[in-house]
């Protein structure tokens, strides 16, 4: 079985460690991969977009699942799919929507594993209507710490343990979804401007339930009574009869584009306060005040960032940080405190976006809670960057809120049990599941897992 000693960061590029890197191509393998550790034990990877150190293990061994991406079994009558957990949503895009399916749930890329979604618990635009991805798998199966696979289904605690557990309770070898009917592989969209962050939350409150999908970039260097405007976009799958006649041609069409990718190297800084106001300036202003009906790619739509490979190498050699968090419905001041903060500290984030959460998953250790999230890219190499993060931490941790562990890389572990409070249940069972440690990563170690 192929395997090398490397450097593994996530997709922000930050605090890179080495480890051995296998890769089994079959499930034999990976079960041989599981019993090998060693002292330093293991974590599944997928395609490497957590931002932070889930997918890394310092001296241990890192399992690269992506060999095992088969799909065994479509049912094109009921909608669901049983594939291999090292699949891309990409791959199962280009199988299913010729076939008039779409996965339930993906987030800004298409570009991750169905193991990493699982692993995750990954939202996107439609989490107020359709949950987060957990919500879609009918059963697993997962390699276990023992070398046993076990069938796992919702409603048992493994279950809720694994969704959004960060592959610390084994690795999904398999996974059957529940798919979303579609006519089209284009997207009906609605675009309107929003003059503040009050604004903003006020046309989603009202609204968004009239919407599959919504989403709202936000500038977090505007200041003042401009606070927070924004961008605010939603839509759902075209109809076959909203098409225009040369599209009904091939209604299920998916070649997605690709430019040429980001340079290797980035002067530091490109990214500054300067730079970054005068792109949020541009992209609100051509943005139209109020446009319906508008016909778009699935890729713009939900992936517009992975037409160019390796972007995250435009924020230079430190890396950025992905920083989200969620804040309950009733705490609409600790997200205006947040806003107003970062305006102030002004962070040059050009990646900045709010939603709406619906009603939360039972994963022990899942992200969405019902309430607003807002996600932002900052540069690491940001001065007083960590200090300001800490601090917007506690305040989230005060307002019930939580950060989402897939894009973490710095939070304080004393602060993990305020923001998960089923922390100590998931603790315990995988102690029980996995007494010698078996399944470690760099984030499990920094967060004791």
């Amino acid at each position: 079985m192929p395997a090398d000693t490397v450097s593994v960061t996530g997709w922000g590029r930050t605090a890179p460690t080495t480890a051995r890197l296998v890769r089994p191509r079959t499930y034999q393998e990976a079960a041989d991969a599981v019993r090998s550790c060693g002292a330093r034990g293991g974590i599944p990877r997928g395609l490497g977009r957590a931002y932070g150190d889930a997918a890394q293990n310092a001296g241990g061994a890192v399992l690269d699942m992506t060999g095992l991406d088969r799909v065994h079994l479509i049912d094109a009558a009921g909608g669901t799919v049983l594939c291999d957990a090292g699949i891309s949503l990409h791959r199962l895009m280009q199988v299913l929507l010729p076939l008039g399916w779409f996965v339930p749930v993906t987030p800004g890329t298409r570009y991750v594993t169905v193991g990493g979604a699982i692993g995750a618990d990954i939202h996107g635009k439609n989490h107020h209507v359709s949950g987060s991805f957990s919500r879609h798998v009918l059963s697993m199966e997962l390699l276990t710490a023992d070398g046993g696979i076990r069938t796992v289904r919702p409603g048992t605690p493994l279950f809720d343990a694994t969704a959004g557990g960060m592959g610390l309770t084994g690795v999904v070898l398999t996974a059957t979804l529940r798919l979303l009917p579609v006519e089209t592989s284009l997207m009906s969209v609605d675009t309107e401007r929003a003059t503040d962050l009050d604004d903003l939350m006020a046309r989603l409150t009202a609204t968004d339930h009239r919407y599959r999908y919504s989403v709202a970039w936000i500038d977090l260097l505007a200041r003042g009574g401009s606070t927070g405007r924004s961008v605010l976009t939603r839509g759902d799958h075209a109809p076959l009869d909203a098409l225009p006649d040369r599209a009904r041609r091939d209604p299920l069409e998916f070649r997605p584009g690709r430019l040429p990718a980001a340079p290797s190297f980035v002067p530091e800084g490109l990214l500054g306060r300067t730079t970054v106001g005068l792109f949020n300036e541009a992209w609100y202003r051509r943005a139209p005040r109020a446009r319906t009906g508008q016909l778009q790619s699935l890729t713009a739509f939900f992936h517009p960032l992975d037409g160019v490979p390796h972007w995250n190498r435009v924020y230079g050699r430190s890396g950025f940080v992905q920083y989200q968090f969620v804040v309950g419905y009733g705490q609409e001041d600790t997200l205006r405190r947040v806003v107003h903060r970062i305006a102030r500290r002004g962070c040059p984030s050009f990646l900045a976006v709010l939603k709406r959460f619906g009603e939360g998953d039972p994963g022990w250790l899942s992200f969405p809670m019902p309430g607003w999230t807002l996600a932002l890219d900052i540069p690491a190499g940001l001065p007083g960057l960590d200090l300001f993060l800490d601090e917007l931490d506690e305040e989230v941790a005060a307002a019930d809120g939580r950060v989402y562990l897939a894009k973490d890389s710095r939070l304080r572990p004393g602060l993990l049990g305020a923001m998960y409070p089923r922390l100590e249940q998931f603790r315990r069972l995988r102690g029980e599941l996995d007494p010698d440690g078996v399944f470690t990563s760099d984030l499990s170690r920094r967060l004791d897992l």
